[in-house]
């Protein structure tokens, strides 16, 4: 895929992070790799990008889902064909971690809402953003990659 810069002088990796679905840190990962170019060319993370600038990268591709739906309560506040939005309970994790394989936000979705988007992996099928475990609150959910981007 690719994106045009159209303001210059930040870092690679955080434009990378600012212009496409991916996170700094797999924009970081994928500049190590050499799988992000500018203009057809490698650069480092630490490259200032300049108006005009096309950079090219590439979407993970979506990893097995390992984890399972759970018939857990969700409150969803608005919900149509491209997103949702659900208000977390505080005390509720987000997304399946070390420590929290059960229980969480992602395991909800997967039951009420079964198709959601892949972008950021088989651990947070869907997530746009994150708060904190004690912390309650509404987030946005993309039920589809075009939607997540």
């Amino acid at each position: 895929m690719q994106v045009k810069v159209e303001i210059g002088g930040v870092r690679l990796d955080k434009a990378v992070a600012d212009l496409t679905p991916l996170s700094r840190s797999h924009a970081n990962e994928q500049i190590k790799n050499r799988q992000i170019l500018v203009n057809g060319q490698v650069k480092k993370a630490k490259y200032a990008v300049k108006a005009g600038d096309v950079i090219t990268y590439e979407l993970p591709e979506p990893e097995a889902l390992e984890y399972v739906a759970e018939n857990l309560p969700l409150d969803i506040v608005y919900q149509d064909e491209d997103v949702a939005v659900v208000n977390k309970a505080q005390g509720m994790v987000v997304h399946p971690s070390a420590g929290h394989t059960s229980g969480t936000l992602v395991n909800a979705l997967m039951y009420h809402i079964k198709d959601l988007s892949g972008i950021n992996g088989v651990l947070r099928p869907g997530i746009v953003h994150r708060i904190d475990k004690d912390t309650s609150g509404l987030l946005m959910i993309a039920k589809n990659d075009d939607a997540h981007i």
